[in-house]
């Protein structure tokens, strides 16, 4: 237990000194960029650490950091992948390499010789 509020206590010290720091940091940004660029207002440390916590809503959303999600989607195309058949694992390929660009080098360059891709059935 003695153990476990030490971890909790260091990570909270830890989001401290950070917002503490990146608080500042855009303050600064702030301050020398934007007024002299826009013609904005300078801003205080508390607009700067309220900037990063909206910064952070917005473009970084709200969850754990830790790649459990990673993990789990991995986990579910490898079990995906072993219950497929030859088949079905050559179709998949394909599948991407249509979609997505991925391939060996060969295939690209078979694409790249036969021209721009007509479009059947439209």
């Amino acid at each position: 237990m003695n153990h476990r509020i030490g971890r909790v206590l260091k990570i909270v010290a830890f989001v401290v000194i950070g917002a503490t720091i990146f608080g500042f940091i855009i303050m600064y940004l702030w301050n020398w960029l934007m007024p002299g660029i826009f013609g904005l207002h300078r801003i205080t440390y508390w607009q700067g650490l309220g900037l990063l916590i909206l910064a952070k809503i917005l473009f970084g959303g709200v969850h754990r950091h830790g790649g459990g999600g990673r993990r789990h989607w991995r986990r579910h195309m490898e079990e995906r992948w072993a219950s497929m058949s030859e088949e079905e694992r050559e179709k998949f390929r394909s599948g991407l390499r249509g979609r997505c660009g991925f391939g060996r080098r060969g295939d690209f360059e078979q694409a790249r010789k036969e021209g721009p891709a007509t479009t059947q059935g439209i």
